[in-house]
């Protein structure tokens, strides 16, 4: 059974081939054109050796004799050179050009297709990986795959090209002094060899050296704050310093054995050395009277001329290296998991007050981690609907899939009867509204921030919708107002970035809203200006509560208690504390607080 799941992976292209598989064919049209072209450059120097055998290899009479006895032989031989030259450099410039346009045609293709892809997966799958992660992919790697599509195969195509005619032409002069000519290359690949195999034994020693590094940075940043406070600098920098000499012998270790290599292997192979191998094996050869002296000068203008394409082929297979990282990067992100589309409804009205159920859902991550199991819940319209429980209970996951950020396992969740898997997302987005905890703004305006739901709002219904989140004041603060962009002259605060996100949702103006902790990252200002926006925002829509703090949301219409991932009880307050169980003792250990008016009159909505 390994065997044959070995021998399938082998059947499966790799990722750089899967990635440029639309290119494929004008690639490899590029990269034969531009090593025949590159040819076609090189028959000068063939022709600079034959007029020298025309000139110096007669036997008898002056220079300017045997210039008179073969001008017509010379003038073909400068002619054929000189169109030979350009008609190669117009074909390399057409394969340069094939696969420039190859490229932008790729590049289009990867940037459209990883935007569908995305538009298609879970928003939970953003929620657990950086933005960088998603960047890197969509712009890093795909910008390293256009040095690969633009250069890479044309230059392979030139390489390949110039030491191919190179080594023929050789042969075909003398085959003797060729194989003479081109024994320092293959030395130059044993030698080049046995050092990346001596590296590769440290290698494994070089990478967990940095890894070390990368942590004691990590921790000694991260733990500045303690470090200052308990004086234990000393301890902290010897940390470091530790790591870093570790790694200064790992690295040593690493690249000694390949640094002297490359030097040795490198000048085996430079034009110098090349030279003077056939310099002086071609005057024993003329000695010997195998070949005359004139026979030497095609060997000592082409052989050197073979170093500088195989180091250049070197050169760009240690690229390719990278290239083929960035392909598996972009191939993943373009086989990211979407969510499942079943028979879509198209443009379904829903009713003005739709009611949400959740029948017999189950979530888990994998086989392994189940995260919540068998949760039925019925959110009437015009209620409000409380979650709480311990940390790690599974609200917040709750609270997602309530929003779609990713699918159930088992089990389903219906907006007026249908799945939510049947609804395409802008109406699913029209009438479902959420306030989470992690805000996310783009970077854009104040005012497209606001508009990401309706970007046909006009001016006057984004104002109405900032002062309904109690913002609008310090949007008008900030240097150009709404067309301020966040990130740049928009430096907005926690609890002011809630706000604007709160202004999105009551823009859209959904009857369902899902808070998830709206208000646990603000301050108290910031706090109460939130809390008196929601509850302005919430009256008469149908109202889901993530709440740790039970004070808040003890007048809720059902107050649902989640523990390890299933409903535990439910039931409004008073009856809950009748019950004497789960909630009741959260009650008793959390204690009492009193609520803020906008805390209660949002609960009373």
């Amino acid at each position: 059974m390994n065997l044959n799941a070995e021998a399938e992976a082998k059947k499966q292209p790799g990722p750089i081939s899967q990635i440029l598989s639309p290119i494929r064919a004008k690639l490899i049209l590029a990269s034969v054109l531009a090593g025949l072209g590159t040819m076609l450059t090189l028959v000068p120097l063939a022709g600079i050796a034959h007029i020298a055998s025309i000139t110096f290899g007669m036997q008898g009479g002056s220079i300017s004799s045997a210039l008179a006895m073969s001008q017509h032989e010379i003038w073909q031989t400068v002619i054929i050179s000189i169109v030979s030259l350009f008609i190669g450099l117009a074909i390399v410039t057409i394969g340069e050009l094939i696969t420039h346009l190859a490229d932008n045609h790729i590049t289009h293709h990867l940037r459209i297709a990883a935007t569908k892809r995305l538009s298609l997966v879970p928003i939970g799958w953003f929620t657990s990986r950086a933005s960088g992660e998603v960047k890197q992919a969509m712009q890093d790697d795909i910008g390293t795959l256009h040095e690969l599509t633009a250069h890479f195969f044309t230059t392979l195509g030139r390489s390949i090209g110039a030491i191919l005619i190179s080594v023929i032409y050789l042969f075909v002069m003398d085959w003797r002094l060729a194989i003479v000519a081109i024994i320092p290359f293959p030395i130059f690949f044993m030698v080049l060899g046995s050092a990346m195999k001596a590296s590769e034994t440290h290698m494994g020693e070089f990478v967990g050296g940095l890894t070390k590094i990368n942590n004691a940075v990590v921790e000694f940043v991260n733990g500045i704050p303690v470090i200052k406070a308990f004086g234990a600098s000393g301890k902290a920098h010897k940390s470091y310093s530790d790591a870093v000499k570790s790694f200064v012998e790992s690295f040593l270790n690493f690249t000694r054995p390949l640094t002297g290599s490359m030097a040795n292997a490198n000048a085996i192979v430079s034009p110098v050395a090349v030279l003077g191998i056939v310099l002086i094996f071609g005057t024993l050869f003329v000695k010997l009277g195998w070949m005359t002296a004139v026979d030497v000068l095609p060997f000592a203008l082409v052989a050197p001329g073979i170093s500088v394409p195989l180091l250049l082929l070197g050169f760009i297979t240690h690229g390719l290296r990278n290239a083929t990282g960035s392909a598996e990067r972009v191939q993943a992100l373009l086989n990211t998991p979407v969510l499942e589309q079943v028979n879509q409804v198209a443009k379904y009205r829903f009713s003005s007050n739709p009611e949400f159920k959740v029948e017999n859902m189950s979530y888990g991550y994998n086989d392994q981690t189940q995260v919540l199991s068998n949760i039925n819940l019925d959110l009437k319209p015009g209620t409000v609907t409380a979650v709480v429980g311990s940390s790690g209970a599974g609200k917040s996951t709750l609270a997602r899939l309530l929003l779609r950020f990713f699918d159930p396992t088992e089990g389903r969740i219906t907006l007026d009867g249908v799945d939510l898997r049947q609804i395409p997302t802008i109406d699913l987005y029209k009438n479902i509204g959420f306030v989470l905890q992690e805000v996310r703004l783009i970077h854009a305006s104040v005012r497209d921030n606001i508009a990401l739901g309706r970007p046909n709002a006009t001016q006057k219904e984004i104002e109405d919708a900032a002062r309904a989140a109690n913002v609008h004041e310090r949007i008008l603060e900030l240097p150009r107002g709404y067309d301020s962009v966040i990130g740049e002259d928009a430096q907005l605060s926690g609890g002011e970035q809630q706000r604007v996100s709160i202004a999105r949702a009551v823009l859209l103006d959904p009857p369902i809203l899902v808070l998830d902790e709206a208000t646990a990252a603000a301050d108290a200002e910031n706090e109460v200006a939130i809390q008196e926006a929601l509850s302005k925002f919430a009256k008469g829509r149908t109202l889901l509560v993530i709440a740790h703090r039970l004070d808040t949301i003890m007048h809720s219409d059902n107050i649902v208690v989640v523990e390890n991932g299933s409903i535990e009880e439910q039931g409004t307050h008073q009856q809950l504390l009748d019950k004497n169980s789960r909630y009741a003792n959260l009650w008793r250990l959390g204690g009492y607080a009193a609520m803020s008016e906008q805390q209660e009159e949002l609960l009373q909505c």
